[in-house]
């Protein structure tokens, strides 16, 4: 692809011009989203950006890159692919920072550390022989790169890791990777990990019939939507699932009054699993850019179709 003129979403200039080999001959423009115009996008060959601008129109642009690894936005648009536009996503380290996360619950949760600071707040000396992760059997909703990711943190350190994904694909650090998660796995499991991207498919997934099958604890990393909160509540209230680290809910930010809130079973974070950092941003959208005029392999490469 022939790239000329390059349009940012966003007063990023000084971060793209330290970021910037000094050879790139392409012209730039940055604006805030909500001032492009329609002649922004007919002057421009490629859209930046973490959202689309007001008014967006793919019959103007051929290639969209998103600042974030979640495309839902730009997804919602209609004409990608009868004008054949290339979409693409920000992935980098969000597969290490994900795994980093849910390795800390786990953790948290096996060496028993809350319940080690209740007992120093209350003076007490009374042991626990803390479990280990070798002892632990994870089921990875997932298995693309962060998924992959996840996978090779618990791998390493001895879990059993089982995989789910629509092609049921073998990959590289699972035991195992099914197409439907087989009850006996999802019975056994201490761990369901979700890092699905929202799809058709995908949305409110995890029900009352899914977690009716559990009996270890959840973590989302994925898309909120992907649960049914009110299927996920009955599954702690019954003891099906043992616990929910949540960083991603189907409102955000979560609503004052949302039971979640004050649930002990319940651990939310703020969607903070994979922020975003600009400098590392630009620097992916950069090394796509490099790939893209050098017709290389995208490996975070959209497939619109999928919606992944």
């Amino acid at each position: 692809m022939n790239v000329n003129h390059i349009l940012v979403a966003g007063n990023f200039k000084e971060e793209f011009k330290k970021k910037m080999p000094d050879q790139l001959r392409h012209e730039f423009r940055f604006l805030p989203v909500e001032k492009i115009t329609g002649e922004d996008l007919d002057w421009a060959d490629v859209y930046v950006g973490f959202q689309p601008a007001p008014d967006f129109d793919l019959s103007k642009i051929n290639w969209v890159h998103s600042f974030n690894a979640g495309v839902n936005n730009y997804l919602e648009l209609s004409g990608w692919s009868e004008n054949q536009v290339l979409l693409t996503r920000t992935v980098c380290s969000f597969g290490q920072r994900i795994s980093e996360y849910c390795l800390s619950y786990v953790l948290r949760d096996i060496q028993y550390h809350q319940e080690f600071h209740e007992k120093q707040r209350l003076k007490k000396w009374e042991k626990r022989t803390p479990k280990m992760i070798r002892d632990q059997t994870v089921v990875i909703y997932g298995t693309g790169d962060i998924g992959q990711e996840v996978a090779k943190t618990f791998d390493f350190f001895g879990a059993t890791v089982y995989g789910i994904s629509r092609s049921g694909s073998q990959k590289p650090y699972f035991k195992k990777v099914f197409d439907t998660a087989p009850s006996s796995i999802l019975s056994r499991a201490d761990w369901v990990i979700s890092t699905l991207p929202l799809t058709p498919e995908t949305d409110k997934m995890f029900n009352s019939s899914f977690f009716n099958q559990m009996n270890g604890s959840f973590i989302n990393v994925g898309r909120g939507a992907t649960v049914d909160e009110k299927a996920l509540i009955k599954g702690l209230d019954k003891g099906n699932v043992q616990s929910a680290i949540l960083d991603v809910l189907a409102e955000e930010p979560l609503p004052v009054n949302s039971s979640l809130w004050t649930r002990e079973d319940v651990t939310i974070t703020p969607h903070i699993s994979a922020v975003t950092e600009l400098d590392e941003a630009i620097q992916c959208f950069l090394e796509t850019l490099r790939k893209v005029e050098n017709d290389e392999l995208l490996p975070n490469l959209v497939d619109v179709g999928k919606g992944y």
